[in-house]
């Protein structure tokens, strides 16, 4: 299996930089939000086109692989699909793309407005995931993977690069963990440079049952963020970068999780989806405690949600 290095990623951050958005941080102080860490830096990707950081590996495949005439196909909880319906759009590819019940409204719209060709499947990611791989086989269209794809963990993987770029004395990087694409490209990128801790809810513990049994293994798949962060498990190609250069990983509740997309709110007027909000819920719950002088990161990595209403 080929390893994600931190050449590959810069190769792909060349390739993709005309097509994605360099998003923001804001550096903050930790006790800003009662927190010991000397300082918070949070890289702000739910600004990045489709609302996610999954934009970044869409464009990665559709650019370094070759696309038939019939398009690509993704199956996602939402967000991955948006972001290869809006990578299809701005590059001119047909795109099929297929979602479980759980899809948040908001997903599901984002996905309509890009012109992709949208199919609701099943009650789970698996299922939407089942019914994809069936339409790649008999239209000849090509796969596109949430996170288990060379391609897909380079893209992501550049978040890493662009948080180097803009932040360069952190010690830790706090990452929410679905299927694993994320954290295992930031974690090649830095390869154990930086501690890099994986978030992920309570209802939906991949990686952390993952790295307990020493190779992929099925976990449960629910809880608030489930249209992002519950996959049914991690990806075969994301398990040896995470054991490799993953430090640790902790768990949040749901209940975490919502005080903390209340938080950013309140307290920053970022409006994050539950998945987008689940890094930094495990600070505001104390799942992870840094040390006094810690300068920890924090990726926002999703706002895909109707969570305000500017009506009222």
């Amino acid at each position: 299996m080929t390893e994600v290095t931190p050449q590959d990623i810069e190769r792909c951050a060349g390739l993709i930089r005309p097509h994605i958005r360099r998003t923001p941080v804001v550096v903050l102080a930790g006790d800003e939000f009662g927190l010991a860490a000397k300082s918070l830096t949070l890289k702000l990707e739910l600004l990045q086109h489709a609302g996610v950081f999954k934009t970044r590996g869409a464009f990665a495949n559709l650019l370094a692989r070759d696309v038939p005439k019939a398009g690509v196909v993704a199956a996602s909880g939402g967000n991955h699909g948006a972001a290869t319906a809006y990578a299809a759009m701005r590059l001119g590819k047909p795109a099929r793309i297929y979602v479980p019940t759980v899809s948040s409204p908001a997903k599901v719209q984002r996905i309509r407005d890009y012109g992709a060709d949208l199919v609701i499947e099943g009650d789970l990611y698996a299922d939407a995931l089942a019914a994809s791989e069936v339409w790649a086989q008999q239209s000849g269209a090509m796969p596109v993977p949430a996170f288990d794809q060379h391609e897909t963990i380079m893209g992501q993987g550049t978040l890493g690069l662009e948080l180097e770029q803009q932040a360069p004395d952190i010690d830790t990087v706090l990452v929410a963990v679905g299927g694993g694409g994320l954290i295992a490209g930031v974690a090649a990128w830095y390869g154990g440079r930086v501690k890099v801790i994986g978030v992920e809810p309570t209802a939906a513990p991949t990686l952390t049952r993952a790295l307990a049994a020493g190779h992929p293994v099925d976990a449960e798949t629910g809880g608030l963020a489930a249209d992002s962060l519950a996959p049914r498990r991690v990806g075969e190609r994301v398990y040896p970068i995470a054991a490799k250069y993953v430090h640790s990983t902790v768990l949040v509740s749901d209940d975490a999780i919502a005080e903390a997309q209340q938080t950013l709110w309140r307290g920053l007027r970022i409006v994050a989806e539950p998945g987008g909000a689940a890094a930094f819920s495990a600070l505001l719950s104390g799942a992870y405690k840094p040390d006094a002088n810690e300068r920890v990161a924090v990726v926002i990595s999703g706002g895909n949600t109707t969570a305000v209403d500017f009506g009222r």
